[in-house]
């Protein structure tokens, strides 16, 4: 497993998330798997966007896969939090090889 150091970008239960627009990847892609969270709906809360529907993904990294064949898992949430909850456990598992 790669080690995240401190100053290099957020880090969630020790593993990097970046964020492109509506996408969010958890993991390295050093690693053998990803977790891609889009999100698909929001809503206002006072002032503020909040995701009401993701989709989450466990991806393989392999350069070499066409990018529906990269798909091991995939599900939707009704919120971030239950989908990061989600995407940690299988991404935790996948490279504990369960």
């Amino acid at each position: 497993m790669a080690d995240v150091k401190k100053g290099e970008g957020l880090v969630y239960k020790n593993h990097p998330l970046r964020r492109v627009d509506n996408l969010i990847y958890y993991g390295s892609m050093a690693d053998e798997y990803i977790v891609m969270l889009q999100i698909l709906e929001t809503k206002k809360e006072k002032d503020m966007d909040v995701a009401s529907r993701v989709s989450v993904q466990l991806q393989l990294t392999a350069p070499d896969l066409k990018s529906r064949d990269r798909v091991v898992k995939k599900t939707e949430k009704d919120s971030l939090y239950a989908a990061m909850d989600v995407g940690s456990i299988w991404l935790e598992r996948a490279l504990a090889g369960k």
